[in-house]
């Protein structure tokens, strides 16, 4: 019965993760869309601030129509949902640099963007203020200038942490490599021309703060909410802010309360070559496994089933393991690989198991790309048949290198011949040794027969050449 458990248990967090991934990607490039154009608007500013002005109107043609405004605040939320699932779903925090710096960032963007968001879009809403670039400047340039720099702040952690999500998603694909330094030149240049356009920009509405009068002027054209609308908006702020810490505590408690369950329900050992034993709960992934141990292990997309690097040969426990979610299945099927081979990063036995991890840690990410399965490597019983020349080294003593070679040529061509006519592979020739593989799409029996007849004709094949070079060996 518990069997039948763990495995319905197993199958629903593979179908939750099955929508978790793609969902999380979509909202992110939703995000992203929105910060560029803002960005690029910021840039306009390095011409002047009518520029500004001029693309906020089709900024807010597209980002304030009421359909896309539900698709980004949607998005905004979703992912934000799906951060403090990740974070749940963590069974410890022993993870690669930059997937610990983009964790680190994003949970940092919502407290620094509350009150730009409050301040703006909901005074917008509920009061009518007119957000413009002169206002938003004059606030942030001249009225509250520690505004400003906090506004820089969040752009510069926002956009970071978009970018690395970004680059570890695109860096799979077969033409990124191509196009990535064009991309980081782009990523570079956006915040900065972003930077300058507000500086510049800046610099502007601070000299027209300057004039007697303006500054009233603006605040009463632009509808600035009054002290109690402020506080309001304030009070919403604070709110948001608030409900993020704890939520964010309540994740981390919840994540404790499950590990503690985690433990109660039972644990599995997971077993590595040279006898090396891991013992996680039950549910944990062999690359959770792997990180908790600090058994090298590659992850070119951070263990979010997007590559094959990972990748383990199971040795034992196979029959106890849990079926190929979608997301796994498909990557295992691109890369063409056996049924013993599962990704590590999907991988959530509920029984001990052991592996052999079959990349090294250091694997790129052109090992991560799926490739056709009759280019990718296949696990295969194969008959292996060694040979050399008895005495090669006093023959070759004895005789110029010229001669040697000649030698060597002729036993060479007459090896190769026995081995291919058996329907064996010359794998290797190093000096006076051969290495020939049998059974490539065979059986091992048959490749077995194949090898025992190569040697048959290694045999009959050196016979005839020492007789033909009988004059020129030593006796």
């Amino acid at each position: 019965m518990r069997g039948i458990e763990d495995t319905m248990g197993a199958s629903r967090r593979y179908s939750l993760a099955a929508w978790i991934q793609p969902l999380r990607l979509g909202t992110g490039l939703v995000i992203l869309t929105y910060v560029t154009t803002h960005l690029l608007n910021h840039a306009l500013g390095i011409f002047s601030l009518a520029a500004m002005e001029a693309g906020r109107d089709w900024f807010l043609l597209l980002w304030r129509n009421r359909l896309v405004t539900v698709l980004f605040y949607g998005s905004l939320i979703t992912h934000i949902l799906l951060a403090f699932w990740s974070l749940y779903q963590r069974r410890h925090f022993r993870m690669p640099a930059w997937e610990a710096l983009q964790l680190l960032l994003g949970l940092c963007i919502p407290p620094l963007l509350a009150g730009h968001v409050v301040g703006n879009r909901l005074a917008y809403e509920w009061f009518g203020f007119n957000d413009s670039y002169t206002m938003v400047l004059l606030a942030l340039r001249v009225l509250q200038p520690e505004r400003g720099v906090r506004q820089a702040i969040v752009l510069l952690v926002a956009w970071t942490h978009a970018c690395i999500g970004l680059h570890y998603w695109l860096r799979l694909k077969p033409w990124y490599p191509r196009a990535v330094t064009f991309l980081f030149a782009g990523a570079l240049l956006l915040p900065l021309l972003a930077l300058l356009g507000f500086l510049q920009a800046g610099r502007e509405v601070s000299a027209l703060a300057r004039q007697p009068g303006w500054v009233e002027m603006v605040r009463q054209a632009h509808r600035v909410p009054d002290a109690a609308s402020r506080r309001t908006l304030g009070a919403v702020s604070d709110g948001i802010t608030v409900t993020f810490g704890a939520v964010l505590g309540a994740t981390l408690a919840a994540r404790a309360f499950r590990r503690w369950n985690s433990r109660r329900r039972g644990t599995i050992r997971v077993t590595y070559p040279e006898g090396r034993e891991v013992v996680v709960p039950v549910f944990s992934t062999v690359l959770e496994a792997s990180r908790l141990a600090g058994v090298p292990h590659a992850s070119v997309c951070g263990g979010r089933g997007r590559c094959s690097t990972c990748r383990v040969r199971v040795t034992n426990g196979l029959e106890d393991l849990p079926p190929p979610a979608r997301r796994e299945q498909r990557v295992l099927a691109r890369v063409g690989l056996p049924p013993n081979v599962r990704l590590a990063c999907q991988l959530r036995p509920i029984r001990d198991v052991a592996v052999i991890p079959l990349l090294p840690q250091n694997a790129g990410p052109s090992e991560g790309i799926p490739t056709r399965g009759e280019f990718a490597g296949k696990e295969q019983d194969v008959a292996v048949l060694f040979a050399d020349l008895r005495e090669f080294t006093r023959i070759a003593e004895r005789k110029l290198p010229y001669d040697v070679v000649f030698l060597l040529n002729g036993y060479i061509e007459a090896v190769g011949e026995a081995i291919t006519q058996a329907g064996g592979i010359a794998n290797q020739f190093t000096g006076d040794g051969v290495m020939a593989l049998f059974g490539i799409g065979t059986s091992p029996d048959e490749a077995c027969r194949r090898a025992l007849r190569a040697a048959g004709g290694i045999v009959r094949a050196v016979g005839k050449l020492s007789q033909n070079l009988a004059e020129e060996l030593p006796g």
